[in-house]
């Protein structure tokens, strides 16, 4: 249901206030998704890149624990990997890209050497866990992008619907309203001058009837006047 408003000019001028600062808005939310959009899409070659990072990492990864098992063995394998911290610590930051609040992930860092001696250890079991390591990190990495990738994407869809609210229900909302606004006011404009010409041809009528009125009492008085200085009728002699 359409909201109705009084046809004043204060209405007016605020419906203009309101199209003017609507308009600003929908131009900064178009830039604000462009500059997100752009964005977007270099998160998107990033995680691309993780994502084949990841695959690389986890062939690498599950061959040399394949080939740990084989030459090492499955129990020696299974008792050095119980020696490993199953804890990673993750630094989390959040950052604010265009005003949008993007957590950033820090890959952990893990220490060079390992929680078990590598003296008792094989040389394919010892590099299994320097690929697991790395796997871990790759797994990181692609979890890293792709949140950010999906909150940017999310903030991208919540602006473009602003950016169409706007303009297609907002603004076009306003617009009319100015122009119904205006319509009422030039009607009652059109009324008020047609009712102005009416009493200004009343009163030039008027003025006109009265200066008449007094032509015709002017000219009745001259012509008694007249009358009386030449004298009542037959009064043309002396008396004898």
């Amino acid at each position: 249901m359409a909201e109705t408003i009084a046809p004043t000019r204060s209405n007016l001028l605020a419906r203009r206030d309101q199209l003017k600062l609507a308009n600003r808005g929908a131009d900064l939310l178009k830039r604000k998704r462009d500059a997100l959009i752009g964005e977007f899409f270099d998160l998107v070659k990033a995680s691309l890149q993780a994502r084949r990072d990841l695959t690389k990492a986890s062939q690498e990864a599950y061959l040399s624990l394949f080939l740990a098992n084989a030459w090492d063995g499955p129990e020696a394998v299974k008792s050095l990997a119980l020696a490993e911290d199953a804890e990673v610590e993750i630094g989390i930051e959040v950052e604010n890209l265009f005003g949008v609040k993007v957590p950033q992930v820090r890959s952990p860092t893990f220490a060079a050497g390992t929680a078990f001696s590598p003296i008792g250890a094989g040389a394919h079991t010892l590099d299994a866990a320097a690929q697991f390591k790395a796997l871990t990190e790759a797994i990181i990495r692609v979890a890293a992008t792709e949140t950010r990738l999906r909150r940017i994407g999310e903030e991208i869809k919540k602006t473009s619907r602003r950016v169409n609210a706007l303009e297609q229900l907002v603004i076009p909302g306003i617009a009319r309203q100015i122009k119904d606004i205006r319509s009422v006011l030039d009607q009652r404009a059109l009324e008020e001058v047609t009712v102005l010409k009416r009493i200004k041809s009343k009163l030039e009528a008027r003025e006109l009837a009265g200066s008449e009125k007094a032509n015709v009492r002017r000219a009745g008085s001259e012509v008694v006047d007249g009358d009386t200085a030449d004298g009542p009728p037959g009064a043309t002699g002396a008396a004898p």
